[in-house]
């Protein structure tokens, strides 16, 4: 297999890069690097993969120093000539799409980013797919497809026609984009509804990061519909473990296409997650109580039993556990770095 990951400076892209390249695969790692967040995390990972920063260029690629079978190349998926080139001159065999502008509250502000990257940059990567076929394109989509109507656990058959933000209306589009594809042209598709995925090396515009930070610093944090909210958290190391079983295994229907869930179908209580995390840090919280805020919703809860079903998914890493992991490299790499991420709060 010689396997494109698209965000590879990104959470998720870099893990699976990683354990990829470990695992001596031909990986191809590609990012824009944009600055929707501290810019010094996304080099931090890359120089994780040996991939040192004053040797990326625009279009050019760069060997690893750290996996002899790894790659990376900086390149912008809105850029259709330079992706259809790239895609005719290495003859992909995978292409794991992690890139995309994620984060729910910024697409209140910036709709374009989230129209250029996630539908505008996606079309060009599946029209790649379709010049120089791949056996399997696995994408991210997310959980906020499904809204805020939707009964829970969330069942892939569920309806996903009313997301309650852009960002998830653009995601929905994705899933959209990439059926059609598998109806006209034959394009192996899968879809994977991503569940709120944190732990180290993790966004940090997202809860586990800034309330952590917040907490730590003694800074108070928000706590949006008054605490009563929940998320499906779900631990990388789950997550690239539930991938590593898809890749190989491309939808073999008359239309090969197929979404899944990866959750940890255990949705964790907002306070009883504060209370995780300060007991995590031997810190107390200062809270702020705020009302239900514009995008949001009050809860995700993922039925994987598809996923179990299909590629015996089960998620293991509980939530005291992954903020432990978490919260060690947390410590570790806030000593090293001086944090500028943007300070918005996403739960």
């Amino acid at each position: 297999m010689k396997i494109l990951v698209t965000g590879a400076a990104g959470f998720i892209g870099f893990h699976l890069v990683r354990e990829l390249a470990r695992q001596r695969y031909d990986v191809a790692g590609l990012d824009n690097i944009n600055a929707y967040y501290d810019v010094q995390l996304k080099y931090a990972r890359l120089a994780e993969t040996g991939i040192p920063r004053e040797k990326i260029k625009e279009g050019k690629w760069v060997q690893s120093d750290k996996y002899p079978t790894y790659r990376f190349i900086r390149l912008d998926l809105t850029d259709a000539e330079g992706l259809l080139a790239l895609f005719r001159d290495e003859q992909f065999t995978h292409v794991l799409h992690l890139a995309a502008q994620a984060g729910v509250r910024y697409s209140l502000k910036n709709p374009l980013s989230y129209i250029n990257s996630n539908i505008v940059g996606f079309t060009h990567l599946l029209e790649a797919c379709r010049s120089y076929p791949v056996r399997h394109l696995l994408y991210a989509s997310s959980s906020s497809v499904y809204g805020d109507d939707t009964p829970t656990p969330y069942k892939e058959f569920a309806r996903t026609d009313h997301p309650v933000s852009l960002y998830a209306a653009t995601k929905k589009a994705g899933e959209v984009l990439a059926y059609s594809y598998s109806k006209l042209y034959g394009i192996a598709a899968t879809g994977i509804r991503f569940f709120t995925v944190y732990g180290p090396w993790g966004r940090p515009d997202m809860a586990p990061w800034l309330f952590m930070s917040a907490i730590t610093e003694g800074r108070p944090i928000k706590v949006f519909n008054n605490g009563k909210m929940q998320r499906d958290f779900t631990y990388i190391d789950d997550i690239v473990e539930g991938a590593l079983k898809i890749i190989p295994a491309p939808p073999q229907a008359d239309i090969p296409n197929v979404i899944y869930n990866m959750g940890c179908s255990s949705p964790v209580q907002l306070m009883d997650f504060i209370r995780i995390i300060e007991e995590t840090t031997g810190e107390r919280a200062i809270q702020e109580m705020a009302d239900m805020q514009p995008g949001d919703v009050v809860s995700t809860y993922a039925d994987t039993s598809l996923l179990e079903h299909q590629f015996g998914y089960k998620p293991r890493t509980s939530i005291e556990t992954g903020i432990r992991n978490f919260y060690a490299w947390f410590k570790e790499y806030s000593h090293k770095h001086t944090n500028s991420a943007i300070q918005l709060f996403y739960f």
